[in-house]
């Protein structure tokens, strides 16, 4: 599989633009492409897509991690050039429910949010927009479809770090408050995030 950060409140590659919100496209092989989240800004999404080579048309399905502007924003703007694409709202999902044969949600949680999930050989991947919904809650969704390998996304003020003690990636991004802790927690584990970093697993 292969997930890059579209938008982020870092740029990874300086020719991508920076803005507080996230957005990341998911590729499975024969699988649908899952566009997560849309950031808060259309234009800087479809600019940093443009520039990263990626087609709005290419992408199949759109899953919203929670409604927040920061997350939905660019969705009016993506849908003005991609208006066929399937989207999965915070409350499609009343319990963690498989969308593909390797892609689940973990259903909407705590009321606010549901996370994405992709079954891959070496465990399963999440992709988080905020982890408004406390870890614990998020991990234990997810531990219902195997072995969690690794997390990707905003963590907010999360701090329960030996939570990720058996995970073996760790990209946190947009609103995450302790990356530094994170990345001195789990040197090996640890990912920088960022628009246009690519992650490949």
């Amino acid at each position: 599989m292969k997930i890059t950060i579209v938008y982020d409140n870092t740029a990874f590659r300086k020719d991508l633009q920076a803005d507080w919100g996230f957005s990341a496209l998911v590729e499975i092989k024969n699988t649908p492409k899952i566009l997560i989240d849309t950031g808060a800004d259309g234009k800087i999404l479809l600019s940093n897509m443009e520039k990263m080579g990626i087609d709005p048309n290419s992408i199949d399905e759109v899953f919203i991690s929670h409604n927040h502007s920061d997350h939905t924003g660019g969705l009016s703007e993506f849908l003005k050039i991609n208006n066929k694409v399937k989207i999965y709202n915070p409350d499609s999902f009343s319990k963690p429910t498989k969308i593909h044969e390797n892609v689940f949600s973990t259903g909407e949680l705590d009321g606010i949010e549901q996370c994405l999930g992709v079954i891959t050989e070496k465990g399963i991947v999440l992709i988080v927009g905020c982890s408004h919904p406390e870890m614990s809650h998020i991990l234990d969704a997810a531990k219902q479809f195997g072995k969690i390998y690794g997390i990707i996304g905003g963590m907010h003020g999360f701090k329960e770090f030996e939570l990720f003690k058996d995970l073996e990636l760790i990209c946190p991004t947009h609103c995450t408050q302790y990356k530094d802790e994170l990345e001195k927690l789990y040197p090996q584990k640890y990912i920088e995030g960022g628009a246009g970093r690519i992650i490949e697993i």
